[in-house]
Formats: structure tokens, C-alpha cells, sequence
């Protein structure tokens, strides 16, 4: 690879999450939790997001926290894929 594409891909957001769902082959489901602070009561306010990402290997389960990046579209859901298992379920 170039050094331009190399600096496209290290500007793709990157996400870490659980995953919640494991049930499709080489597609997992993640929740991802953000906290923002409320703009004008500046309560703190938990926001979940859900993402479907492709697994090729198989790898994670369901509890794993993992990271996942921004991809190109693989299917009508599938806009993530997997970059590591930060930590497997317990």
C-alpha cells in the first residue's frame, strides 16, 4: 500500500463495544455506550447505538468487548468490521 491509502485507513473511525448478538455466520452485532453530557440541564445521559460487523474468522462471541472500524458497505446493515477482541466473555 502507499502511503496515502495507509493515511485514509488510520482516519476511519474506530468503535469499541459488546457484542450482543452472535447467531450469523461471520456477521456479529455490537452495542456501543457513549456518554455525553446534556446541553443545557448538563446531566449526564447514556446513549447506546447498536452496529452489525463482519467477523470472517468466527472469532467473537457474545460478552466480548471488541473493537471494530469503519468499512465500505458489506450488505444493507454491514458498514463495521472486526479488529481485535479486546477482552472475551467471562
Amino acid at each position: 500500500m502507499t502511503e496515502t491509502a495507509e493515511a485514509t485507513r488510520a482516519r476511519r473511525k474506530t468503535m469499541t463495544g459488546t457484542v450482543v448478538k452472535d447467531k450469523m455466520n461471520k456477521t456479529r452485532s455490537v452495542d456501543v455506550v457513549r456518554r455525553t453530557k446534556h446541553p443545557f440541564y448538563e446531566k449526564t445521559i447514556t446513549k447506546r447505538s447498536r452496529f452489525y460487523f463482519h467477523d470472517e474468522n468466527n472469532e467473537s462471541k457474545a460478552g466480548d468487548t471488541v473493537e471494530i472500524m469503519e468499512t465500505r458497505p458489506l450488505s444493507r446493515l454491514k458498514r463495521w468490521r472486526l479488529v481485535r477482541v479486546v477482552s472475551k466473555a467471562a
